[in-house]
């Protein structure tokens, strides 16, 4: 989407910029504050949801976009200069586990523990061996995702399972954080800012919840350290610590763009998590499919995976599926449904807020 014609329509991204390098370094107070793009793009959607008198369910408020070229390609030429561009997986091979239908559903992937160590140790060495973000100074990170979300939706004494259709979500971010622009299926096609102070009038401050470029390059690289600041920082949010951990990392993953050396930190990290465990089979939002790790959320049932291409081992999103149970108003969210799919599409620097790669 280039919604300036005049406007340059891709970023210089050959040379090595200005900005400090995350690949040489990479949540606390207040979950109310985690990620303000998700916060705004929350408030909107529950504006329009009172207006028309239904009553929203869970929402995930990831949403994440298919760029058509070769999957090779794509990686090896992304990754030189500096953008990462995610590809549909094969059309050939089967898709019986992608989300279908009004409510979406899928197969549910078998679990193998004991291969956990094994497969996130590989996942690590090929993140380890990827290509670092760098961008030049007065750019911003573009991250481009396409995600969908499942909820009960009620009509007077009616409710009903129903999926939201896939939307694309676009967001700009200075590397320090303060500016920023967001475009989703909450915002309109013109998007909201998200510059701008916090509830209490101050300039925000990056941290686990809500990185910026920059604070993700001040992180620690070693996986012992980087979980004790996690479990720390998190200490009294979501369903328990290990989970909590989990869905931190697995938000850092999706939602900024962390240095090769972070990136196989964090998975290394997750590896020492209680539960954690490999997943046979999973597809992500736009049907690429592949291995997944995850962890179940015991308090619902929910289980989320990370999404992994099974021969590159590049990370291409997340999905959260209900395996245990039934939950929702009613009980109509029941094993196989998807809560929430999100998938990467493009990650880069680009010259201007929207301005598209």
């Amino acid at each position: 989407m280039n919604l300036d014609p005049t406007e340059p329509h891709t970023a210089p991204r050959h040379e090595a910029g200005d900005l400090p390098a995350i690949e040489e370094r990479e949540l606390p107070p207040g979950r109310h504050q985690f990620h303000k793009e998700r916060l705004m793009s929350q408030i909107h959607d529950d504006r329009l949801a009172t207006a028309t008198a239904s009553a929203p369910g869970k929402r995930n408020p990831f949403l994440r976009k298919v760029f058509l070229l070769p999957a090779a390609t794509a990686l090896a030429g992304a990754l030189a200069v500096g953008v990462l561009v995610l590809t549909p997986g094969d059309p050939s091979g089967t898709r019986d586990d992608r989300a279908t239908g009004p409510a979406l559903t899928t197969r549910i992937g078998a679990v193998d523990a004991k291969g956990t160590p094994q497969l996130l140790d590989r996942i690590s060495l090929a993140a380890a061996e990827a290509n670092a973000p760098q961008g030049r100074a007065g750019q911003y990170v573009y991250i481009e995702t396409r995600g969908a979300n499942t909820h009960v939706r009620t009509d007077g004494d009616v409710r009903t399972l129903v999926s939201d259709p896939l939307q694309t979500r676009q967001s700009w971010r200075s590397p320090d954080g303060r500016e920023g622009w967001l475009i989703d299926g909450g915002t309109g096609p013109e998007g909201i800012t998200l510059s701008g102070l916090d509830e209490q009038g101050n300039v925000p401050e990056p941290h686990l919840g809500a990185p910026s470029h920059d604070y993700l390059a001040a992180l620690p690289t070693d996986p012992d350290a980087l979980l004790r600041k996690i479990y720390k920082e998190t200490e009294g949010q979501g369903n328990g610590p290990d989970q909590q951990a989990f869905t931190t990392i697995g938000d850092l993953l999706i939602e900024s763009w962390p240095s090769p050396r972070l990136t196989a930190a964090l998975y290394r990290a997750a590896a020492k998590i209680p539960g954690v465990v490999m997943v046979d089979s999973a597809t992500d939002a736009i049907g690429r499919k592949g291995v997944a790790i995850a962890r179940l959320d015991e308090t619902g049932g929910q289980r989320t995976e990370w999404i992994f291409d099974s021969k590159t081992f590049t990370f291409l999103g997340e999905r959260t599926v209900q395996v245990e149970g039934a939950g929702g108003d009613g009980g109509l969210i029941e094993p196989g449904t998807v809560v929430s799919t999100n998938a990467i599409v493009v990650r880069a620097f680009v010259d201007d807020m929207k301005v598209t790669p």
